[in-house]
């Protein structure tokens, strides 16, 4: 028996056992509700409010402390002594390359060509609501983590929730917080290992495909998807193997590398076309607010810009704070702040750069997939490039290829400490999962699993639910957090301290 006979076998066999939980599942977690002439995912609707309630609650922080935060990341508030395993700017990276990805390359082709032009500027909207959301969950993520005996660290909802709701509501709240967490922890593992790494190897293999020749070509053959697959596992279980340190080192790398890329591309492609620019900008602020050929006029633009930038930065979903957790610090509002740039970079800016660069560009693949015609995603994004750069496809393979080792690199690490709260943290343990979390790498390049995917994404946000609504009863501690570092960075800018001074606990804070 051929191998493409073996995973064609595979795949009917689990897409029909699981077929019906996953339509189920769906159903329910992107349920919608029709508003204005369009459907409105409830999902979409949970992490909007909660943006705009945090932006209330914390008086505009993303705007207001944007320049700290920047600040915190070049590492002018770096304390000596902190407990942590990176710094500042290794914690965003390696947050980033889990949010950075194909749906910023093709998710967005699908908004503006389902939305039109005028869902970049929703997206943008979003994106910056979102970033009052990850401010709260990493701030709680760094505040209630847990630092091993051996300087490691864990964090993320499955510590904070029954750690934060005991330590707020006494018995009830710790075990309601003990529920949430073995949920959260189990959403996180099952989303890592379809979501975040066998998708993610899928879809860039298939992208490498189409690139050398398409079925025909160099990597076409099963022989080729399994070669593809035991590569990128190799490099995932070695830097896996080095702990979020060795991740880090990787994706401060890579991310600044693959995003310099991407938008350089992008730049590229405007400048050509700079004369086309104010044209766009209007286009994407009429689109905005009086869309032609939409379904749901204004709300279905807004809608599908709502829709694709909380899918794609992951405000609210509780993954980030993971990664955040790991970070050097004695205030947890620090890295509050430096994650709230993590939207603003995957939505604001890369998302914005590259429905930019279709609306400018206006391939004919975009005109047609407006027309419902059914495009690819990635195609409409490559062909904008190619109206500049005919050779960008090979580029955006190498861009597709970064983003997809950078998110499974990312999730590898969430799915571990998942999988730790779960199981225990003995090296039997942890090497269990490594070896698991790499031969489903190699299994995307060979399977699709389609179902299992459309789950993962179900379960992903179903974690939403219940971390929003323990940020919600959490958000109070957050505060708390906010003024204290900004005591202390008073404080520091004040000369009252100084880097060298090792007992900061003399440090006033305001409550």
């Amino acid at each position: 028996m051929s191998l493409d006979s073996i995973t064609t076998s595979v795949d009917k066999a689990v897409s029909g056992f699981f077929e019906p939980i996953a339509t189920w599942l769906v159903e329910v977690v992107f349920y919608s509700v029709p508003v204005g002439g369009t459907d409105l995912p409830l999902i979409v609707a949970w992490l909007v409010v909660a943006g705009l309630v945090f932006t209330g609650w914390f008086g505009f922080v993303q705007l207001r402390k944007f320049k700290l935060a920047v600040d915190v990341v070049r590492g002018k508030y770096d304390e000596k002594g902190s407990a942590g395993e990176v710094n500042h700017f290794q914690a965003l990276t390696a947050a980033v390359s889990g949010t950075v990805g194909l749906g910023n390359i093709a998710g967005v082709a699908v908004a503006v060509s389902i939305g039109g032009p005028g869902a970049t500027f929703w997206m943008i909207l979003c994106g910056l609501l979102g970033m009052a959301t990850k401010f709260v969950e990493v701030t709680l993520g760094v505040k209630y983590r847990e630092v091993h005996a051996d300087g490691t660290v864990s964090g993320g909802p499955m510590h904070y929730l029954p750690k934060g709701l005991a330590e707020r509501f006494g018995k009830n709240g710790k075990i309601l917080g003990k529920v949430l967490a073995v949920l959260a922890s189990f959403f996180v593992l099952f989303f890592g290992l379809f979501g975040g790494n066998l998708f993610q190897v899928n879809q860039s293999y298939a992208q490498l495909v189409s690139v050398t020749g398409g079925d025909d070509g160099l990597m076409g053959s099963s022989a080729g998807a399994l070669f593809f697959g035991i590569l990128v596992a190799a490099l995932v279980g070695i830097v896996l193997l080095g702990g979020i340190r060795s991740i880090a080192n990787v994706t401060s790398k890579l991310v600044p590398a693959m995003a310099g890329i991407y938008i350089v591309a992008c730049l590229t492609v405007i400048l050509v076309h700079v004369t086309a620019v104010p044209a766009a900008i209007a286009t994407i602020i009429e689109g905005a607010f009086n869309p032609e050929g939409v379904a749901g006029g204004v709300l279905g633009a807004l809608i599908i810009g709502f829709k694709r930038a909380a899918f794609s930065n992951e405000a609210g979903l509780g993954s980030a704070p993971i990664a955040h957790s790991a970070v050097k610090t004695k205030h947890p509002a620090s890295e509050g702040l430096v994650a709230l740039l993590e939207p603003f970079i995957d939505t604001v800016v890369i998302c914005t750069m590259t429905a930019l660069t279709i609306v400018i560009a206006n391939p004919a693949s975009w005109a047609a997939a407006r027309e419902d015609q059914s495009i690819g995603g990635v195609t409409i994004t490559s062909d904008a490039f190619a109206t500049v750069l005919p050779w960008f496809p090979y580029i955006l393979t190498v861009a597709v290829l970064l983003f997809a080792i950078s998110t499974v690199l990312t999730w590898g690490y969430y799915g571990l400490k998942a999988w730790t709260y779960l199981f225990g943290r003995s090296r039997a343990s942890e090497l269990s999962y490594k070896v698991v979390y790499t031969l489903f790498a190699i299994a995307g390049s060979l399977l699709t699993l389609q179902t299992l995917i459309d789950m993962a994404d179900a379960v992903l946000f179903m974690l939403a639910v219940i971390n929003i609504i323990g940020l919600y009863l959490l958000a109070p501690v957050v505060k708390r957090e906010l003024h204290s570092f900004l005591e202390f960075v008073r404080a520091r800018n004040a000369g009252e301290i100084t880097e060298d001074d090792e007992d900061q606990e003399s440090v006033k804070t305001t409550v």
